[in-house]
C-alpha cells in the first residue's frame, strides 16, 4: 500500500513534510469533539536513514492504538479545568481562590490551547511573563485605565498608565499547582499520556523567615495585654503558650478544652471571606491534642469563671458550644471572634510598644522556643499541626534546630566520662618508662 502523498516509496502513514518525515496514525474519533484523532511524530530528514526512523515510529505509534494506550480527546485545558474543578472535593474557601485563578489568569492566557498539545515550554513561558507582569502586556506603554468612559483626551484628563506588577512567587506556583493537577486528572481519565507540568520549572519557593519577638519582647507584650483586659491577654497568652493558629483560638469552643486533663482539641479554623465568617477544618484538616501548663490551665478557669458570670448577666448560661474567645459587639459568646479583628488589635498593642510583629509570629515564639529547649522535632511539629512528620518544622525552623542540635551535643560531651588530660597520660607513660 502506497503513501497518500503521492509519494509511491513512502508507506501509508509517512509523508513528506519540507525537509522532514510526517508520520501519521488514526486514532479514532474524539469522545468529546466526536472529530477524528491522529497520533502524529515529525522526523527530521528524508533520507534512507529518518525513512527507517520513520518506520519505526509507524509501528510505535500503531501500537499505541492497537493497545489502546493513546488518550482519548483533545479537549482544550478550559474544558478539563471545569471538568477537574467538579470532580475535585475541596474546601469552598479553597474553590473560590481556585476559581479565581483559573478565570482571571489561566484561562485567558492558556485555556484554548489543546491539552495534548501543552508542553513544559508553554507553562514555563507562562510563568515566566507572570513573574514580569501579571497582565502579560508586551512591555510597551499603555494607559491602563481611563478616568472617564466617554472619549477624551489623555492630556487634559488624568488616566492611569500601565505599570508592571509582577506575581508572587508563592502565586505562580499555586497557579503551577492547579495547572499540574487538572493534567494529573487528565491522564488518569485516559485524555492525556502524560503530564508536562510535571517537568515544567516553576519559580523556587521562597525561603521561610520566621521573626519571632525575643523573650523580652515577649513579655512586654504579654503585660500590655492583660492591661487592656484579662480576655485579651489570656488569648496572646494561649496563642504564645500553644502555638495555635489565628483562625484556630477564633474557633475553639469550651467543649475543645478539657481543663481537668489540661488537653486542648483543636480541630475546627475560623476564616473570612469577603466579611463572611466560615468555620471549617484546620489547615492541615488535622485533629490535634495539646497539652496544657498549670499556669495556663489556672489562666483558662479564671476566664471560664469571668465568662460565665458574664454571660449569666445576660440571662444567658454558659454551655460548652460558647465560644472561648469573642468581640465586644458579643457578649454571650455566641459568635466567634473575628481573625481580622485579632490581628488588627494585636497590631496596634504592639505598635504601641514599639515592636515590629504580627500575631503569628507567636506561633514562631513557641515553636523556636520549644526547640531551644531541645523538645524533639516530632513533639513540636505535632503540637503546631505541621504535616510530613517534622518535614514542614525542620524546613521552616532549620535554624533553631540546628540551634537545638549544638545543645544536645553540649549536654552529650558533658556526660561523657572524662579523659586524663595530657599531661597526666605523659606523666604516666614517663612513670612506666622508669620502671
Amino acid at each position: 500500500m502506497t503513501s497518500t502523498n503521492g509519494d509511491e516509496s513512502l508507506p501509508q502513514g509517512i509523508r513528506k513534510r519540507g525537509g522532514s518525515l510526517q508520520v501519521r496514525v488514526y486514532a479514532g474519533l474524539d469522545p468529546v469533539t466526536r472529530k477524528p484523532r491522529y497520533l502524529a511524530e515529525t522526523i527530521k530528514g528524508t533520507d534512507k536513514a529518518a525513512q527507517r526512523r520513520a518506520a519505526k515510529g509507524l509501528t510505535r505509534l500503531q501500537a499505541q492504538v492497537d493497545q489502546q494506550r493513546a488518550p482519548e480527546t483533545s479537549v482544550s485545558l478550559s474544558h478539563a479545568l471545569d471538568e477537574w474543578l467538579s470532580a475535585n472535593e475541596i474546601e469552598d474557601t479553597t474553590r473560590r481562590t481556585y476559581v479565581g485563578y483559573i478565570e482571571r489568569t489561566i484561562k485567558p492566557a492558556i485555556g484554548n490551547v489543546a491539552i495534548d498539545k501543552l508542553n513544559a515550554r508553554t507553562l514555563e513561558t507562562l510563568y515566566r511573563q507572570l513573574r514580569r507582569c501579571r497582565t502579560r502586556c508586551d512591555g510597551k506603554p499603555f494607559i491602563e485605565r481611563h478616568k472617564s468612559t466617554e472619549q477624551h483626551d489623555c492630556v487634559t484628563l488624568e488616566c492611569v498608565p500601565h505599570k508592571c506588577r509582577p506575581m508572587a512567587a508563592s502565586t505562580v506556583r499555586q497557579i503551577h499547582s492547579i495547572i499540574s493537577g487538572t493534567l494529573t486528572a487528565a491522564v488518569r481519565w485516559d485524555w492525556l499520556g502524560s503530564n508536562p507540568a510535571r517537568v515544567a520549572q516553576r519559580p523556587k519557593a521562597k525561603a521561610p523567615e520566621p521573626d519571632p519577638p525575643s523573650a523580652t519582647e515577649a513579655a512586654r507584650l504579654i503585660d500590655a495585654a492583660f492591661e487592656l483586659d484579662a480576655d485579651w491577654g489570656t488569648l496572646v497568652w494561649l496563642v504564645m503558650t500553644t502555638g495555635l493558629r489565628r483562625g484556630e483560638v477564633c474557633a475553639l469552643r469550651w467543649r475543645a478544652i478539657d481543663l481537668d486533663g489540661e488537653m486542648i482539641d483543636v480541630r475546627r479554623n475560623y476564616v473570612l471571606h469577603k466579611g463572611v465568617g466560615v468555620e471549617k477544618d484546620t489547615k492541615t484538616h488535622q485533629m490535634r491534642r495539646i497539652a496544657l501548663d498549670s499556669e495556663t490551665v489556672a489562666l483558662l478557669r479564671d476566664h471560664r469563671q469571668l465568662v460565665s458570670s458574664r454571660v449569666e448577666s445576660l440571662g444567658v448560661t454558659l454551655t460548652d458550644d460558647a465560644y472561648v474567645f469573642t468581640g465586644r459587639k458579643t457578649p454571650d459568646h455566641s459568635k466567634p471572634y473575628s481573625p481580622h479583628a485579632v490581628s488588627s488589635r494585636y497590631r496596634d498593642m504592639a505598635e504601641r510598644l514599639g515592636i515590629d510583629t504580627h500575631i503569628h509570629a507567636l506561633r514562631h515564639y513557641s515553636a523556636t522556643e520549644l526547640l531551644t529547649a531541645g523538645i524533639d522535632l516530632r513533639t513540636v511539629a505535632g503540637r503546631l499541626g505541621h504535616g510530613g512528620g517534622g518535614a514542614t518544622t525542620l524546613r521552616v525552623y532549620a535554624a533553631w534546630v540546628a540551634a537545638s542540635d549544638r545543645k544536645a551535643a553540649e549536654i552529650l560531651g558533658s556526660r561523657m566520662p572524662k579523659r586524663p588530660k595530657p599531661s597526666t597520660r605523659r606523666q604516666r607513660c614517663g612513670q612506666r618508662d622508669q620502671g
